[in-house]
């Protein structure tokens, strides 16, 4: 048995994840809490500033509630949860307010904030900074974190895994204590101890082997929480974005939303519009519809990407909405003003997680999870687009006032982490040979169109993959790779025990074996086992 750790860490929160979920959290417990933010990058690394659309509120005249409400759980076909959409919405136009007193620059338009419209939306409602929201928001936020003496900030931190008083064999309720991180600099396992920790940690779309997401979007959070005795809700959900930019020198390049919203029209490579056929809303219907039909093309026709056109808008009106888009294409030799711009669907979005309620909480005493790591009810079947970065802020607030309301208590004396068996590697190459063989069947097999015989393929091959990772993690040295490889994987085994677990097509998920809607929408709940 390992010793207790003489250089524990020791705060009244640890955050992990540092987008704005992650950051929220932070400056709203700083006031009355120490708090640590451990991220396994840097500060600015990860999703939210990836994020170009931007946010969902109801704030223009003659839009409502209801209606973003509505929009909501059309989106989520029949599997968003009407409370959690509520508190959502009606919580959003203060989660703006809010971001407007941090100092964020929101695009406006005679004296007003600039409010554009995104397929799924009936209304003109998704507050913007140009076409580069998520990063003005992310930059905003962490000059905020960096001045407030209350918040310790752990750079190049990997979580490897909670400690919970059900591992150390502790009577009671089954509570989360803290956590053991990888401190790369010092290439040692480090213990952190508190009583409230939050996982902040983003999705998983690096289980896929075209993704939008940064290259931290690991799941590994879902994954901990798992470990640690945690439910996992509607994981077959991975949305996939309908437009990446396709281009051999470019990695990971979103084409907003926005985009379609502002009149994008999706073609074939001889010009021909398509989406009128796969649906009458065409270019604005939901994602999961476009990223399908586009799909369906580019097999029914042999194509390595569809286009996306915008040049008919003013030249002007297109630098101005989309300035970021607009360069980086210039740089590849696209003038978007003038030529449409190649697209394919990648994996984009988690949008099941760790169950919450609606103050974040988990199935573990101490443990909060927030942000796209968590499933909250919000997104069903399906994220509504631009409502992701406003569950962050919702959800940020609400496990915050949560954990202040919550009595202090102290967390036992943690045992240090025990490397007095492992070995370095000497084969490293194992990890990405698994890397790459998971994120390569992951897209062949799970991904937009799915069938039983796809799935089954998928879950031995996972199988083989969790003997080799968990032979790997016993006997080596851990390092980032191997954690996020452990990760993934275990991410995996959800989506696909998930996906077979679900006997009908319904939002991102669809399966040729049930094409058919069923008539009762239930959620896919996975309950850990000994």
């Amino acid at each position: 048995m390992a010793s207790v750790n003489p250089v524990t860490q020791d705060f009244d929160v640890l955050i992990v994840g540092s987008g704005l979920a992650g950051l929220s959290a932070a400056l709203h417990l700083a006031p009355t809490h120490r708090v640590a933010v451990l991220t396994k990058r840097s500060m600015s690394d990860g999703s939210s500033a990836w994020a170009q659309g931007g946010i969902a509120a109801v704030l223009g005249e003659g839009d409502t509630f209801e209606s973003h409400v509505d929009d909501t759980l059309v989106a989520g076909a029949g599997l968003s949860q009407l409370d959690a959409t509520r508190f959502v919405v009606e919580h959003a136009p203060e989660s703006i307010a809010w971001l407007r007193e941090l100092g964020v620059p929101f695009s406006q338009e005679d004296g007003h904030l600039h409010l554009t419209r995104e397929g799924g939306h009936s209304a003109r409602r998704i507050v913007h900074v140009t076409d580069a929201t998520g990063a003005a928001v992310q930059r905003t936020m962490i000059e905020r974190v960096r001045a407030t003496p209350n918040i310790t900030t752990f750079e190049r931190h990997t979580l490897v895994d909670l400690i919970t008083s059900t591992k150390l064999g502790l009577p009671g309720p089954a509570t989360c204590l803290g956590l053991y991180a990888l401190d790369e600099a010092a290439d040692e396992v480090m213990t952190f101890r508190a009583p409230q920790t939050i996982l902040a940690t983003g999705g998983a779309g690096k289980v896929y082997l075209y993704t939008t997401n940064p290259d931290t979007s690991t799941g590994d959070g879902i994954a901990a929480a798992w470990r640690a005795g945690c439910r996992v809700t509607n994981m077959e959900f991975i949305q996939f974005h309908p437009t990446c930019l396709y281009h051999p020198h470019v990695k990971s390049f979103l084409i907003t939303e926005a985009v379609r919203g502002e009149g994008g029209r999706l073609l074939l490579p001889d010009g021909t519009r398509f989406m009128p056929q796969h649906d009458e809303r065409a270019e604005l219907a939901p994602r999961d519809v476009v990223a399908r039909a586009i799909d369906f093309e580019m097999k029914k026709h042999g194509l390595d990407c569809v286009y996306l056109d915008i040049s008919h808008q003013p030249a002007e009106f297109i630098r101005e909405h989309f300035p970021n888009i607009y360069a980086r294409c210039l740089e590849l030799g696209i003038d978007i003003t003038k030529q449409p711009i190649p697209v394919v669907p990648a994996a984009h979005y988690t949008c099941g997680g760790i169950h919450t309620d609606l103050a974040g909480r988990t199935d573990l005493a101490g443990l909060h999870a927030i942000g796209e790591t968590a499933y909250t009810g919000l997104h069903g079947a399906n994220r509504l687009a631009s409502n992701s970065l406003v569950e962050c802020m919702v959800f940020a607030d609400s496990a915050s006032q949560d954990i202040r309301a919550d009595a202090p208590r102290a967390p036992p004396a943690l045992p240090a982490w025990d490397e007095s068996r492992v070995t370095d590697a000497d084969e490293t190459v194992v990890i990405s040979h698994n890397w790459d063989e998971l994120r390569r069947f992951m897209w062949d097999y799970v991904g937009i169109v799915r069938t039983n015989k796809r799935l089954e393929r998928a879950a031995h091959r996972i199988r083989l993959l969790q003997e080799e990772i968990q032979e790997f993690y016993a006997n080596f040295h851990v390092t980032r790779d191997l954690l996020e490889l452990r990760n993934l994987v275990t991410v995996a085994e959800l989506i696909v025990r998930s996906a077979q677990a679900r006997h009908e097509s319904r939002g991102g998920h669809f399966i040729r074996d049930y094409p058919q809607l069923a008539d009762v929408a239930n959620p896919t709940i996975l309950v850990p086992g000994p």
